[in-house]
């Protein structure tokens, strides 16, 4: 074979290692090389290149980027909310106007998933990431020299557009590169920055703009985001496994001259991107009108998402107008509920995701139905509603301002159980379909959470009431009434889930396909098995058999071990469908 060195992957900051592309081309693929039948790209075994096989440095390295990434992405989108006396003062317009910045960047969050997540699968996670965040940066940037209140609500949007691609795609990053049992933790910190940003916005936004007015707010976003996207441009590198593998197989085809293509890509029609952009556009449509538990599941997770962000326009109400403070302290009324969120990952780190674990062992260390990921929301549900009435009944300004905030930790641990549980309940349960099912919740809560700050001072205001009287307590009771009428859902699909989704059509279409999953991996365990004893076997008999029939064994043992690897039993072709399903996974 000829010298094929030149085509070997440069070495560089954000890839630092390499695999010889002679040892690619010559590994035994699946195919005949034609086009046909061509040869069906996989991993080598201990593929330097391939992202499961990172450094643990590598991928922990990585998984904090990605978490700062989302983190500063959501804190933006709630900052702005502690800059609104600074914007009313310098630019002008209501209270509700103003309210629009928040409203309208996480309406970005809505429409932006719906074309950066198919478009990730064209140009990968890395590129897409560097391409949008640096939109992202600009919006922010620019945003804070708005002369018109109109101008600083259309570059609002705008950031919160692009700034949605590291919330749809970043949480992939960490499932490319760690396995289904390494990943807890990561995924636990991944999952922590949608949460924690928001209530830590308020904060940042509150003091920076009673001390420097909204421009720093935004100039302090821009800069934070700036300083993500030049580490990104050495930290980040791309993990997309079907990406690297089909970029490898092109490459091959071009080195040699024959046909390869991607194993994850065989038996797949020649689709145009246009076409799989249009079914990426309608499936999470389809899965709302026709699939019960996607409707069902994700207006209960949206309702969740709206109370949170309906606190951004509530908290300014009941303890900066009510109680007098600044928007600066203000902000901090915010701590209660992000204690309790940091309890609640607590509490999912160290007994949710080991119980997920001894169930997946209980069935046989493959997969577990998928209603055990309920068993969170089972907690967080009653503790949602009793957290909102609590803070309802004592936002009184004659009760002592510690109390509320206190109380309303229940919430923040509340709805991070509810997230997360539902968030995989829905992934496991549709399984091919999951990245359309995540769409589909993406767009209705953050539809909802654009809404819900728009009508929140009157909910806490309604009918002209005095909102040092009663106003101010009926607002968290309609959102503790809201949530009580979700509180079954859990409950229900925990006990029925497995009937009812027998009746749904793509939950049934996935159910088979984790019974086929369920197989193949006992099928491969098998065949290791059967492999090993061979192996230990033939070991056993040279030991006893003299130098002569030692020699003749090894070579036929060898010859064994070429066919099973040109038949592609190795592991590392083994392991590429339960990688494509489970990448999704939040715990």
């Amino acid at each position: 074979m000829d010298d094929l060195s030149q085509y070997t992957n440069r070495k560089l900051p954000w890839s630092p290692r390499t695999t010889d592309f002679n040892e690619i081309a010559a590994h035994p693929y699946k195919g005949e090389g034609t086009k046909g039948s061509p040869f069906q790209v996989v991993w080598l075994p201990n593929d330097a290149e391939n992202p499961l096989n990172m450094s643990e440095i590598e991928k922990w390295t990585l998984a904090a980027f990605v978490s700062i990434a989302t983190l500063a992405v959501a804190l933006a989108s709630s900052a702005y909310s502690g800059a609104v006396r600074s914007i009313k003062m310098e630019l002008g317009g209501s209270s509700t106007v103003i309210t629009l910045g928040v409203s309208l960047f996480v309406l970005g969050f809505a429409l932006g998933p719906l074309i950066w997540a198919p478009l990730s699968e064209l140009l990968g996670r890395r590129n897409l990431f560097l391409f949008t965040y640096a939109f992202l940066t600009l919006w922010n940037s620019v945003a804070a020299a708005s002369q018109t209140l109109a101008q600083l609500l259309v570059f609002r949007f705008l950031a919160g557009a692009f700034g949605s691609s590291p919330l749809a795609n970043a949480g992939g990053s960490i499932a490319d590169v760690f396995t289904a049992k390494e990943r807890g933790l990561a995924m636990a910190l991944f999952a922590s920055a949608p949460f924690l940003g928001p209530a830590l916005g308020p904060i940042t936004g509150g003091f920076l703009g009673e001390s420097a007015g909204f421009r720093w707010v935004q100039g302090f976003l821009g800069i934070f985001s700036g300083v993500v996207l030049f580490l990104g441009i050495f930290m980040y590198r791309e993990t997309y496994a079907p990406l690297l593998l089909r970029r490898r197989a092109k490459k091959l085809s071009k080195a040699t001259g024959k046909h390869y293509i991607s194993q994850l890509d065989a038996g797949k029609g020649d689709e145009t991107f246009l076409k799989q952009f249009m079914v990426s556009l309608g499936r999470p449509w389809l899965l709302l009108a026709y699939e019960p538990i996607v409707l069902l599941l994700s207006l209960y997770t949206a309702v969740v998402y709206a109370i949170l962000y309906s606190f951004f326009s509530a908290f300014p109400i009941v303890f900066q107008e009510v109680r007098g403070w600044s928007p600066g302290i203000g902000g901090l009324a915010f701590l209660g509920i992000l204690v309790g969120m940091i309890f609640a990952f607590a509490f999912v780190i160290f007994y949710i995701n080991p119980d997920y674990i001894k169930e997946v062992e209980k069935n046989g260390g493959f997969f577990a139905p998928p209603e055990v990921r309920l068993k969170g929301a089972l907690v967080g549900a009653p503790l949602l509603v009793l957290g909102l009435a609590l803070f309802a009944a004592t936002d009184f300004p004659s009760i002592h301002w510690s109390v509320p905030i206190i109380l309303s930790s229940p919430f923040g641990f509340a709805m991070v159980l509810i997230f997360l549980s539902l968030q995989n309940y829905l992934i496991d349960a549709y399984l091919l379909y999951a990245a359309s099912v995540l769409a589909a919740n993406s767009v209705i809560r953050s539809l909802l959470g654009a809404a819900f700050p728009l009508f929140t001072p009157f909910m806490y205001n309604p009918g002209g009431i005095g909102v040092v009287k009663y106003g101010i307590h009926i607002g968290p009771a309609i959102g503790g009434g809201i949530a009580l009428l979700f509180l079954p859902a859990p409950f229900l699909f925990y006990k029925r889930g497995a009937a009812i989704r027998k009746k749904c059509k793509y939950a049934a279409e996935a159910d088979k396909l984790l019974q086929r999953m369920l197989n193949a991996g006992k099928e491969q365990e098998s065949k290791e098995s059967a492999v090993q004893q061979e192996q230990q076997t033939d070991e056993a008999i040279m030991q006893d058999d003299d130098v002569e029939q030692a020699d003749d064994r090894i070579q036929r043992h060898a010859s064994r071990s070429n066919r099973r690897q040109a038949s592609g039993t190795g592991y590392a072709d083994g392991d590429q469908l339960s990688m494509q399903y489970s990448h999704h996974s939040v715990y």
